[in-house]
């Protein structure tokens, strides 16, 4: 059973041992300060002729100067002191930073016209070849003319040469296929989720927990911008994004921005998804997993 609990956060904890540090300090000083003045030259008369049983008994020269005979209480006050400091490092508490979510922070108050992703189109076909134009010719009489012949005799002393072969380039490779980039979806049947949610049970429960889970980290990281908040600019800023196959985060888009450096900083905090090593969950469709359009509404409201 607990019968009292004691939750002491970080400052005021590193004053209290400050404090400790402070108190032994001055109490080390005080008592040097007194044994110097206790030692105002009479004990040297007064122990000038004593003989000493043992070496031991005169080991600090004068009794009423030895600091050894204040080792028990010494120990007894370091040892409450010790046991102090335990407690209070037990009883240390740390306390995270309130995160201020809007109310209703993913909910988009009036319809925006949304860019439909772009993907690969197939080019369009050829034109047709124009007809074929008929031209007449005109009748003429065919000249004949008798083949010119060539003496073809072949004489000893004649020496043959054989043609030169004339050698043709092989032709060149074909040119690799073009990559066309894969289609890109806005509803697919598993809509991707910001991980952080997968030992959850339900599929309903993943996507509350996920919903949750990306409201806090756009709140945590977001700074409102100084112009903006001299100015009071308040307002919602749609960030548009794609969630690749891999769960990484890219095209990420400002599509309305209310100004004032908003639409920057809400499109920062959304890249620094990728640099936190935040890997989304794939959106899948039949089962395979595909690149997905998100959208995002960030609302910047001043507390």
């Amino acid at each position: 059973m607990v019968l009292f609990e004691i939750a002491i956060p970080g400052l005021p904890l590193v004053l209290i041992v400050g404090g400790i540090v402070v108190v032994i300090a001055a109490l080390i000083i005080l008592y040097r300060r007194y044994l110097s003045n206790k030692n105002d030259g009479t004990l040297t008369e007064r122990y000038k002729e004593k003989e000493w049983s043992s070496p031991l008994k005169a080991r600090n020269k004068y009794p009423d100067v030895d600091i050894l005979n204040m080792s028990g209480s010494f120990w007894q006050i370091g040892l409450l002191l010790s046991l102090g400091l335990i407690l209070l490092a037990f009883n240390w508490t740390s306390y995270d930073d309130e995160i201020f979510i809007p109310e209703d922070a993913l909910f988009l108050e009036e319809e925006i016209e949304i860019e439909p992703p772009r993907t690969a189109e197939p080019p369009p076909p050829p034109p047709p070849p124009p007809p074929p134009v008929i031209e007449e010719v005109p009748d003429e009489e065919m000249i004949e003319e008798e083949p010119e012949f060539l003496d073809q005799d072949i004489e000893e002393e004649t020496i043959l040469e054989p043609e030169p072969i004339e050698e043709t380039p092989p032709p060149p490779p074909p040119p690799p296929p073009k990559e066309e980039p894969e289609e890109i979806f806005r509803i697919v049947e598993q809509m991707p989720r910001f991980p952080g949610c997968e030992n959850k049970g339900s599929k309903a429960e993943k996507d509350q927990c996920a919903q949750q889970k990306l409201l806090e980290f756009i709140y945590a990281n977001i700074k409102y911008p100084a112009i903006a908040r001299e100015n009071g600019v308040e307002g919602t800023v749609v960030v548009q994004f794609v969630v690749e196959k891999n769960g990484k985060v890219t095209d990420v888009n400002v599509v309305r921005d209310i100004g004032a450096g908003c639409g920057e900083e809400a499109k920062r905090v959304v890249n620094l998804m990728n640099s936190e090593g935040k890997r989304w969950t794939p959106g899948k469709q039949r089962g395979r997993p595909v690149r997905v359009q998100f959208t995002l509404p960030v609302k910047f409201q001043l507390q």
